[in-house]
């Protein structure tokens, strides 16, 4: 017999993939409805699927959530919620806006994404960033390894990958300044420092659109 939709639970949050298909979990302090849409490509103007959850049956304290079977890795979906608009009180609910979730651990961007469409009224399905459903579970580490618990004698460096080496002083080749392949150059440069872990920030997604102009944009370097 195959699974069928329940109410699923409120923890863990986000999209977290189990046996015979996805768990969902949204929080939301103030939302008084919410729609679970599932999306067949990330430049969809309409859902294929709308899901809506019951308040009732959907909702434990301010988490909404649902397990829906036979939804997969790499399954593109976004939230639509209902609730007060009262920008005095910092609340804008907006049902008519696509919303990514805050737990997602990927992001789709359609090819004609307009952070500008977010915030004008109506519709923004077709233009806006969508959460896609992953299972660390199926990721291939290519023979890596946990790292050991840290301890007190653990040395974290933390860094910005561009930023660490894209200087001519980093002593790498300008085709490696500012890229991964140049950061493993200076393993043995960190080594000798006593570093013994890396935090490498930020390595998540975010919104091209949303930074101020001259940024995420490498200013040509004068030349020697």
């Amino acid at each position: 017999m195959s699974p069928r939709m329940t109410p699923g639970c409120s923890a863990p949050p986000g999209a977290t993939v189990v046996d015979g298909g996805v768990n969902f979990s949204l929080f939301s302090r103030n939302a008084s409805g919410v729609e679970l849409l599932f999306f067949d490509r990330e430049d969809d103007a309409r859902p294929a699927r709308v899901i809506v959850l019951d308040p009732g049956t959907n909702r434990t304290y301010h988490y909404w959530h649902t397990f829906v079977p036979a939804v997969r890795q790499d399954q593109i979906y976004g939230y639509r919620v209902v609730g007060p608009f009262d920008p005095a009180n910092g609340m804008r609910f907006d049902a008519a806006k696509i919303l990514l979730d805050p737990y997602g651990r990927a992001v789709a961007v359609p090819r004609n994404y307009s952070r500008e469409a977010g915030r004008r009224p109506g519709d923004n399905c077709a233009t806006a960033m969508k959460s896609v459903v992953v299972d660390p579970s199926a990721y291939d580490w290519e023979g890596d390894t946990p790292l050991r618990h840290a301890s007190s004698r653990t040395i974290i460096y933390e860094m910005h990958v561009r930023g660490f080496t894209r200087q001519p002083s980093s002593g790498l080749a300008e085709n490696l300044r500012g890229t991964y392949a140049g950061l493993i150059q200076k393993i043995p440069y960190l080594k000798q420092l006593g570093v013994t872990a890396v935090e490498l920030l930020p390595v998540f997604q975010f919104d091209p659109q949303g930074c101020p102009p001259d940024k995420g944009r490498q200013r040509p370097r004068p030349r020697q």
